[in-house]
């Protein structure tokens, strides 16, 4: 607590825009965050976070679930919200959860962890008025079809400062309607580290978890589940490709001879037109990765849990022969 309130007081966040480099989320904080966004599938999800702050850290202790109305492309919190908010900040207070505010979460169903334009401005107002604070991005969809939480944490830079240009990231698909949101803003906010722990308590309450949800974990399919991401990711593909090989199409190779100003703009052009086609191929390799990956789990789980008719007349025999 000394040096949460140390830290608090030195706000050495104004100073380096890049001061907070790790966001540490508790395993029972994540799970709550996932649950959520997995029930408000295919519409946006939002809540709070609830930590502290640690030397270049942000610490998510515990989460709570925010009665927002979302739409599949957008969520806003209402005045309602902000009550709930307060209410339950101020009743965590009397049951003595001390732990401040840190962050705000909320969905992106099927298309990525990254900022909006809406995200964006949120993230700016509450950095403004009540720093520290950071954003998570949950994608339930990505996270069912690949058997991972797909999460993201961001903070956007002050208005008044100039990032440094981002170096290559990672790869991430993008649906196409959201390739123009997604690049606009890409330069406003940079990720943190995302790590999860795992309390002594977390450990007691996941166990317990387990021991009531095992049957259920082990008789879901990602491939039944999650049927409507699958089919919507394959229709996006094949409008990437679509766009893709009409661009290449129409671009014509230059004649070797001649490289002024109009014919390098062409060359840009198709190394630009290669490079969308290049993301087709690689969304299109996820996709086929992720099927795979669901298939193969269901085939293990059917040959290790499954009892054939054939199996089941030896194992009556057995059972016959061993009382006879």
């Amino acid at each position: 607590m000394k040096e949460n309130r140390k830290i608090l007081r030195d706000q050495p966040w104004v100073r380096d825009p890049h001061y907070f480099k790790v966001c540490k989320i508790s395993a029972v904080a994540l799970i709550k965050m996932v649950i959520h966004a997995r029930s408000g599938v295919p519409h946006e999800i939002m809540g709070m976070m609830q930590g502290k702050v640690m030397d270049h850290a942000l610490v998510v202790i515990d989460s709570f679930a925010l009665p927002v109305q979302g739409t599949e492309t957008r969520v806003n919190a209402a005045n309602e919200a902000n009550e709930y908010m307060v209410q339950y900040i101020q009743a965590s207070e009397r049951v003595g959860r001390l732990e401040n505010a840190v962050g705000w979460y909320h969905s992106h169903p099927g298309y990525g962890c990254w900022l909006s334009g809406i995200d964006v401005n949120t993230q700016m107002m509450s950095q403004k008025f009540q720093d520290p604070f950071v954003a998570v991005v949950i994608d339930p969809n990505r996270t069912i079809s690949a058997g991972k939480v797909d999460i993201g944490a961001f903070r956007t830079y002050p208005e008044s400062y100039t990032p440094p240009d981002a170096g290559s990231s990672e790869y991430q698909s993008i649906p196409l309607n959201k390739i123009e949101d997604f690049g606009v803003h890409a330069n406003q906010y940079y990720p943190l580290e995302v790590q999860v722990f795992k309390s002594s308590l977390d450990a007691e309450l996941l166990g317990l978890l387990w021991n009531k949800y095992w049957v259920n974990t082990l008789s879901q399919s990602a491939l039944i589940s999650n049927r409507a991401y699958a089919a919507s990711q394959l229709a996006d593909l094949a409008q990437k490709l679509t766009k893709a090989q009409t661009s290449v199409s129409a671009t014509k190779a230059p004649p070797p001879a001649l490289k002024d100003d109009k014919v390098a703009k062409k060359e840009e052009k198709k190394k630009e037109d290669q490079n969308q086609l290049l993301k087709g191929v690689k969304d299109s390799d996820k996709i086929a990765t992720e099927a795979q990956h669901g298939l193969i789990s269901q085939i293990l789980k059917d040959v290790i849990f499954s009892l054939r008719p054939q199996d089941a007349v030896h194992a009556e025999l057995d059972d016959a022969m061993a009382i006879g």
